[in-house]
């Protein structure tokens, strides 16, 4: 029997954490430390790997039924994600997946205590994270996936975008959850936008009480393990959400829209503007939008490419950070959506083509608008044209919740891949960390430029540097150990994720002949995609991936399985 004594669940490991979840006497390991699957990425770097390399996976069951409890262990790297880390959550939750597909109920729950990206696997954890939010998107589908935040480090980065998809999210008030650390605000916007040493700050900001109170999570619990686990048991009886939060488009826009970017806001002022959404009372006025003036339209090779391939239908206008526009390609109808340079942005963090809190949920309405149209008929393409220096850093964007607003875009990209749109990703700039998860990482085929403009990178150098406490030389030298720290493109080519590396391209000024090439490689991977499975499993597939590009994830994967039933 179960002790009785009541334990705080935050003190608990990440073992003892998924133990307390699962019904006494159920718990199995799988891949545990006997199973010595390490990250053969951190030793090069004179890192001790951990020999569950920080998740531990649980089966046995809640209230009786089977499930699959996977905690991650905040005291190893910060639970940052690496490539083995990342395989196993994506793993059990893909496995969770088969199951409901042959009629097994199995119950999935994730117990996050995680920075986000591992930095010292970098594209690794970034491509895990993407394949954790398609299973997440594709299982919710048949059975609430329940995530907790029960407090020590909390549930940052990519993986704060992960759980903003989960059905029901539980937290501690001593938890955190949001998309950019406080730190790395202070790194990147400076210690005026949000000051990493004010804890009070912080809670009040990003902490359970106030996350609960603004709808981000269902349910604010008490640190105590027979709570938590009763909580967990009662959050699958309440079933699957009509709609899931980042699928509550007109909800979320207007709730940004009824704000004035040029005020202040605190987060009591948010709970009373959370409160108005809930009740239908927002100002049905719209703040005014900055009126751009002739001549001030900034170029970037996510416009260039746009109006390239968009040709007339790409004329829209300058004051919108999110492009969208329907073209043929020979008989495809295809939606092209780019995100751009806006110095008229109302949130002035995400002026410079950043995917902010108004892009994310931009992105989200425009593929949602294309599966609701294509209802019955054939699916159009989508080409996510993906220019993106990062996502946007600001104190605001982070009380608003802007781990959602990429969630959302995330979760429409998956939705429509599943729906049955081919979902092609074309990356010409930059495809930086949090941005590139909710533009064009969802996507079935992945295109990228072989030019040295276009980077691939989970975080920039600085901010890497600082969190890493590594010089930005040191970082570069591990690269040369660790393709997956690089920033180039053919660094990430040799991960496997890429269906095609296109060279000869004029990547800043394409030519007619330029243009033909990338339409015909679109063509390609459009039909490619169409005829595939709808999954993300093609990426474990390609030539660079089973050379060793992905390894170790195909590995954890066949290991799973095997101890799976």
């Amino acid at each position: 029997m179960r002790e009785t004594r009541d334990m705080s669940f935050v003190e608990l490991n990440a073992r003892d954490r998924a133990k307390a979840i699962l019904d006494a006497g159920t718990f199995r390991e799988l891949l545990g430390p006997f199973d010595r699957m390490e990250s053969p990425h951190l030793a090069p770097q004179g890192i001790v790997p951990q020999s569950d390399d920080g998740v531990v996976v649980g089966r046995g069951l809640i209230a009786g039924v089977p499930a699959v409890v996977i905690s991650i262990e905040g005291a190893f790297q910060g639970g940052g994600i690496g490539e083995v880390s990342g395989a196993k959550i994506a793993g059990a939750l893909e496995l969770a997946l088969v199951d409901w597909k042959k009629g097994i109920p199995t119950r999935p729950v994730v117990l996050f205590d995680t920075g986000g990206v591992r930095l010292q696997e970098a594209n690794y954890g970034l491509l895990s994270i993407a394949e954790i939010g398609a299973a997440v998107v594709a299982l919710r589908q048949h059975t609430p996936v329940v995530g907790v935040i029960p407090g020590k480090i909390g549930c940052f980065g990519g993986m704060g975008i992960t759980a903003a998809l989960f059905s029901h999210l539980l937290m501690t008030k001593e938890g955190r959850f949001g998309l950019n650390g406080p730190e790395v605000i202070e790194q990147e916007a400076g210690i005026e936008e949000f000051d990493a040493s004010d804890r009070m700050l912080i809670w009040q900001t990003i902490g359970g009480a106030q996350r609960q109170a603004t709808g981000f999570v269902d349910e604010m619990v008490e640190d105590s393990e027979a709570v938590i686990r009763a909580r967990v048991q009662a959050a699958f009886e309440k079933g699957i959400p009509v709609t899931h939060r980042t699928q509550e488009v007109e909800r979320y826009t207007a709730l940004l829209r009824s704000i004035d970017p040029q005020t202040s806001l605190n987060p009591d002022g948010f709970r009373e503007l959370w409160a108005k959404a809930l009740e239908g009372e927002l100002a049905t006025k719209p703040q005014a939008t900055r009126t751009a003036v002739a001549g001030d339209v900034v170029n970037s090779r996510g416009r260039t490419w746009f109006q390239a391939l968009a040709g007339h239908a790409g004329k829209d206008s300058p004051n919108a950070s999110v492009l969208t526009a329907d073209t043929q390609l020979d008989d495809q109808r295809v939606r092209y959506i780019a995100v751009v340079p806006n110095p008229h942005a109302r949130f002035p963090r995400a002026s410079e083509g950043e995917v902010g809190l108004e892009e994310g949920w931009a992105i989200a309405r425009a593929v949602r608008q294309a599966i609701a149209e294509d209802q019955g008929k054939e699916q159009r393409a989508i080409v996510a044209i993906v220019d993106v220096p990062s996502q946007a850093y600001g104190y605001r964007e982070e009380l608003l919740g802007i781990h959602y607003a990429l969630a959302a875009a995330a979760d429409a990209y998956a939705s429509a891949r599943m729906a049955g749109h081919p979902v092609i990703g074309l990356l010409v700039g930059n495809a930086i960390s949090g941005a590139f998860l909710a533009h064009g990482f969802q996507a079935n085929r992945l295109l990228a430029l072989d030019d040295p403009g276009v980077s691939v990178q989970a975080m920039s150098k600085q901010s890497a540097s600082r969190i890493t406490r590594r010089t930005i030389d040191e970082l570069e030298e591990a690269t040369k150990k660790v393709p997956a720290m690089a920033y180039d493109i053919r660094s990430f080519a040799s991960l496997g994720a890429l269906y095609e590396l296109i060279e000869g391209i004029n990547a800043e000024e394409p030519t007619a002949a330029d243009i033909r090439t990338i339409q015909a490689k679109l063509r390609e991977a459009i039909a490619d995609a169409s005829n595939g499975p709808r999954d993300l499993s093609s990426r474990f597939t390609t030539e660079a991936a089973i050379a060793g590009g992905r390894s170790a994830s195909i590995a954890v994967r066949s290991k799973l399985a095997a101890q799976w039933d």
